[in-house]
């Protein structure tokens, strides 16, 4: 509901703001640069960790006997996800017709084009300009009031898995969701860790300071539900609101670090468990396709799973109805996927900002180091300078 206004207000007014309209590919193809790198290096380190471990080994299953109905619905869905249509789907077909589905690319489109007529058009835009800046204020202020219920509607979420599945119903497979949720913290804490020293902040700096956020977030399984606190506050620590507007919304579809471990991971768990052996040259394959369909994954609940499905009908080795063997817990893989998937679009944030020198970095350093509370974006007068009306 609240998501594609925020996405707009900020990507148009953040990019109208630019004196410079080259600034915006710039930031754009750096973000997209950051993003391949992560990816591909996620996606490697999932088969890394599945061909060390083997948590799918033993299992025996045959095949033939693997339930495909029960995951056909993820099929047919994954079917329709190609890349074609995917590239197709970004331009939304009604401006209405983008906010009433809350696409993000949609959404995202068409605030790129919006705010750059803006920037050409210059004074003559001004009046409007100032009315997206003064729209700030209640939409921002809703924002507020919708994040302090979700706490409630977080532990909803989390007794409904657990009273639906229970706990003895992951006992069988909790080596898979151990390893996943294992290598997920190191990649988090060691490998974006590394990236944030090498910038100058801390990596648990950063997540105490999302730490709300990354609540919502578990309480969900869909990083999509706290993309406008994210955002605000990445403003708040110091990145300009024209690369904030520009790098999470995009990353919500571009950087998915955690979908991308659990892809190439959950992948090689079902070869294994079915007693199928993949060559080099097959995993290779099989990295190569994951990196095609996991730009296509949304943050939503459900979508790692549906690119998971999109993967295997392409790579013929595998076969898409060991999906099954691992349905009945994606709930809680889930939540670690989407976590994941969250702190590497903060962490990307920050990153982007500094190389195109649009981070102030003794405001970060406040920010995180506690020195300068994040009042909530529940008081207007505390929201980043940026995004106050223009005088």
């Amino acid at each position: 509901m609240i998501i594609a206004p925020v996405i707009f207000l900020t990507v148009a007014t953040g990019i109208a703001g630019m004196n410079d309209m080259k600034k915006v590919g710039r930031v754009a193809g750096k973000a997209m640069i950051y993003f391949l790198v992560f990816s591909t290096l996620a996606l490697i380190v999932g088969l890394i960790v599945a061909n060390t471990v083997q948590p799918g080994a033993g299992m025996n299953i045959d095949p033939a006997t693997l339930d495909a109905k029960a995951v056909a619905t993820y099929a047919d869905k994954a079917h329709e996800q190609t890349i074609t249509g995917f590239l197709m789907n970004i331009i939304p077909t009604t401006i209405v017709g983008a906010f009433a589905s809350g696409d993000i690319l949609q959404v995202l489109f068409f605030s790129v084009l919006f705010g750059i007529a803006l920037g050409i058009v210059g004074e003559k835009g001004k009046p409007v300009t100032d009315f997206m800046h003064a729209l700030m204020y209640p939409i921002f202020k809703l924002v507020a009031i919708l994040m302090k219920a979700a706490p409630i509607g977080a532990f909803g979420a989390m007794a409904f898995t657990i009273g639906k599945y229970g706990i003895s119903s992951v006992t069988n497979l909790a080596m898979l969701i151990g390893t996943f949720y294992i290598t997920s913290f190191l990649f988090v804490f060691v490998v974006l860790g590394a990236v944030c020293r090498y910038n100058g902040f801390s990596i648990v700096a950063l997540i105490r300071y999302i730490k709300e956020e990354l609540l919502l977030v578990l309480g969900t399984s869909s990083s999509e539900a706290a993309l406008p606190g994210l955002m605000s506050k990445m403003e708040k620590a110091g990145c300009k609101r024209s690369v904030v507007g520009l790098v999470i919304p995009t990353g919500y579809s571009f950087n998915l670090d955690g979908t991308n471990i659990y892809m190439t991971l959950a992948a090689l768990f079902i070869a294994q468990a079915t007693g199928i052996h993949l060559s080099f040259g097959e995993q290779i394959l099989l990295l190569l396709v994951a990196m095609l369909s996991s730009k296509g994954a949304a943050g939503i609940t459900g979508a790692g799973f549906i690119t998971l499905a999109a993967t295997l009908s392409v790579v013929p080795s595998v076969p898409v109805a060991g999906m099954a063997l691992i349905l009945g817990i994606d709930r809680f893989m889930s939540e670690c996927r989407a976590l994941t998937n969250f702190v590497g679009n903060a962490v990307a944030t920050i990153v982007v900002a500094r190389w195109e020198g649009e981070l102030d970095q003794d405001q970060l350093a406040r920010v995180l180091s506690g020195q300068e509370e994040f009042t909530g974006i529940a008081d207007v007068d505390q929201l980043p300078a940026s995004v106050q009306p223009a005088e």
